[in-house]
């Protein structure tokens, strides 16, 4: 595809791409501003609850590595279509009754589906958009934010609006889903299995990622940032509940959050098309990483969004990186789709762990003391892996 010229077609493929990014995050990120709400209405404890962010994401790592031989029996186009419309008929599930078990189902279904598109959707910017994949990702990035923003925003107002209804509250995210099955449908070409076979094999060896040590430490430095991001989305709103916010106050706190993530994830990789030192930048918005939670710690009152702020935009520009790492490793598409599954799948599967955990903790303790010194050993976590990796580069530069 032509580049330099961004034709009405060209647009089209960008703006379907944004559609299906934010069908990526409503199904896991829908819950959290209802945490305490679901608490109580399901009558379960705050471990099983960080189950409903657990599973959805430790299932888009587990399934991630389908991508592949997905692939191979159909094309992106007709792959991502089937995916969307499991995510739009998990979403559309939760408007049948206020269950656990039903949420727990979806969960796992729309994970499934989550996980599988990541890696074809990466594979299909760096074939489609080889020159400028900096800025498609970006794009991508921006929908996932804001998917992330609008759920994280609109579940409490769509709650209260609906007469309190926490099925129409959570289960109205199937129109989004819905909507993107439409467009990818008329805006992708269609393109036969056999020809991305054919392209596949032209391309030659493809270098396994699960045997290369630096693949390893980018999985690492996606799964602490998606890790941070889940347990944020999950957990932040009963956070700052304890801090004295109000269930309305807390959400618009968690709102501001996504809406700074859905603004630095297409400003920082657009930055990134100018300055493109990975690197440089990864390291940079790990040590403000570390301000920020320290700050979200110790901080009341305003202080605290000015904490959340910084947080946004670290998490806004990590995870965007850690996309176009494994992108920049790859010399085509098949490699990929294939690294891109390798860091996906054990990134997210680590992300699964850490709501777990703080649920864990806050059940044994009754605070988020143990949850800030997590919040702050994995930030720490992140800039290790960065120094890690800058090393090895410039270990095989010589």
């Amino acid at each position: 595809m032509n580049n330099k010229q961004w034709t009405t077609s060209t647009i089209f493929i960008v703006v379907s791409i944004f559609f299906v990014a934010l069908n990526t995050r409503p199904a896991v990120t829908a819950i959290g501003p209802l945490f305490n709400v679901l608490l109580d209405a399901l009558n379960v404890s705050n471990t099983q609850m960080s189950l409903l962010t657990s599973i959805p994401v430790f299932c888009m790592g587990l399934f991630a590595p389908l991508a592949v031989p997905l692939q191979k029996r159909l094309s992106p186009k007709a792959s991502i279509l089937f995916l969307l419309i499991i995510i739009a008929i998990s979403n559309g599930l939760r408007f049948i009754t206020e269950s656990y078990l039903l949420l727990v189902v979806t969960s796992f279904a729309a994970g499934f589906a989550i996980g599988v598109i990541g890696p074809i959707i990466n594979a299909y910017i760096k074939e489609k958009f080889p020159s400028r994949f900096t800025t498609v990702v970006g794009v991508y990035s921006f929908g996932i934010g804001t998917g992330a923003m609008l759920s994280a925003g609109l579940t409490v107002p769509i709650y209260n609006a609906f007469d309190k209804s926490l099925t129409i509250a959570i289960g109205s995210w199937t129109v989004l889903a819905i909507a993107a099955v439409v467009i990818w449908q008329f805006a992708i070409p269609n393109e036969q299995v056999e020809m991305q076979n054919a392209k596949a094999t032209m391309q030659g060896t493809v270098r396994n990622p699960w045997k290369n040590g630096r693949a390893w430490v980018i999985l690492l430095f996606l799964g602490l940032q998606t890790s941070l991001f889940f347990a944020l989305m999950a957990w932040l709103p009963a956070m700052l509940q304890d801090k004295g916010f109000s269930l309305i106050l807390a959400s618009s706190v968690l709102t501001f959050m996504a809406l700074v993530q859905m603004a630095g994830n297409i400003g920082i990789t657009l930055l990134m098309e100018k300055w493109p030192n990975r690197i440089a930048w990864a390291l940079g918005l790990g040590i403000l990483g570390v301000v920020g939670f320290a700050l979200l710690w110790v901080g009341t009152g305003f202080m605290l969004w000015i904490a959340v702020f910084i947080i946004g935009l670290v998490l806004s520009g990590l995870f965007p990186i850690g996309l176009l790492l494994p992108l920049d490793e790859a010399t085509n598409s098949e490699e990929a789709n294939s690294w891109s599954s390798m860091v996906l799948s054990g990134g997210f599967m680590m992300s699964a762990l850490l709501p777990l955990v703080v649920g864990y903790f806050y059940d044994k303790t009754a605070n988020h003391n143990i949850t800030y010194v997590i919040y702050i050993i994995l930030m720490l976590g992140i800039i290790g892996t960065v120094l890690v990796l800058k090393k090895s580069k410039r270990h095989a530069a010589k």
